[in-house]
């Protein structure tokens, strides 16, 4: 149309507040600009701040997000054939960790426009991730100034990627400080499974003077699992943890924590899906691989700092 009419549309709209409709604007581009955001079950308040980043970045950017829970009781079909082949997404987020899911493949057969968020799908080319590694180093070092060398590892389960990672990178500082890396225990990420994961330490092992956490919510377990022993923390035990959260600030003692860039993952985890959708080319075509990282691997630049607070102090005279 000519300039002088667009111009009036455009100020008649404004004035009327006009918004797009959202159904004949799919139906314009061929897309729905609905992403999907396949999540664990929300039980680990990990999973809110990278939701919220992911709502946050998606609104910004004019698509919705459609959250979905990943729960053992829902067969990966079902999950497939809800988000995916009723053509009711763009594109899809997977931040559910749990192993082997059948919905992987799935995806690579549909073509479908896909971003793995919070774990890492070898040679896939799709991962944004956070730098655990250098989380672990913060959480260890400032235990290490403290005096501490007989450190533990609630662990979570090692199957599951973000899980191995914290693990391999314990181990490997323990390597770096000439420190015996053996005390490991592993549990669900929940409060239970650090309780559970805490009392095996000091039942294996009654000299370990500090325990790092693989999440908040089991490092909250692990102070519950102290005051059970009559342990003081953190005069006889100190415990650190990853991911912080709000609530770890209310605790008695506060629970010191590494802060994790979980906001921004999601943020991250939505640009690099639209990234996807807009590129030229067939919809989710593989990424090229490399000698190095596969192609369109990405990691956070924010880095992992530690948030100070009462579960840890110098180490205990045994």
């Amino acid at each position: 149309m000519r300039p002088e009419l667009r111009e009036r549309v455009i100020t008649a709209a404004r004035e009327l507040g006009y918004r797009p409709h959202a159904a004949a604007r799919a139906l314009r581009r061929s897309q729905t600009s609905v992403l999907g955001m396949l999540v664990p079950p929300l039980l680990n308040p990990v999973y809110t701040l990278i939701v919220r980043g992911a709502f946050r970045r998606a609104s910004q950017r004019d698509f919705t997000l459609l959250l979905a829970e990943d729960i053992e009781e829902q067969h990966a079909e079902e999950t497939f054939a809800q988000l995916v082949l009723t053509g009711r997404i763009d594109g899809l987020i997977v931040a559910s960790a749990r192993p082997g899911h059948p919905l992987i493949a799935r995806l690579a057969e549909h073509g479908l426009p896909h971003v793995f968020a919070n774990r890492a799908v070898a040679g896939s080319g799709r991962n944004v991730m956070m730098d655990d590694e250098h989380g672990v180093d913060v959480a260890l070092d400032h235990l290490y100034a403290l005096g501490h060398r007989a450190i533990a590892h609630a662990g979570g389960p090692s199957d599951l990627d973000p899980a191995r990672r914290r693990t391999d990178a314990f181990r490997r500082w323990h390597e770096r400080h000439g420190l015996e890396p053996s005390r490991v225990v592993e549990g669900d990420f929940l409060e239970s499974g650090g309780s559970e994961a805490a009392l095996e330490i000091l039942r294996r092992w009654p000299d370990t003077t500090a325990i790092y956490t693989s999440s908040a919510s089991q490092g909250i377990g692990a102070i519950h699992a102290a005051w059970t022993l009559g342990l003081a923390v953190p005069a006889r035990l100190s415990i650190i943890g990853a991911a912080d959260m709000p609530l770890a600030a209310y605790l008695v003692p506060p629970l010191t924590s590494v802060e994790m860039p979980l906001f921004e993952l999601g943020v991250a985890a939505v640009d690099a899906l639209i990234s996807q959708i807009e590129a030229p080319g067939a919809p989710g075509a593989p990424a090229s691989p490399t000698d190095g990282p596969a192609a369109g691997d990405l990691v956070i630049e924010t880095r992992p700092t530690l948030v100070a607070r009462g579960s840890t102090g110098p180490a205990p005279r045994l």
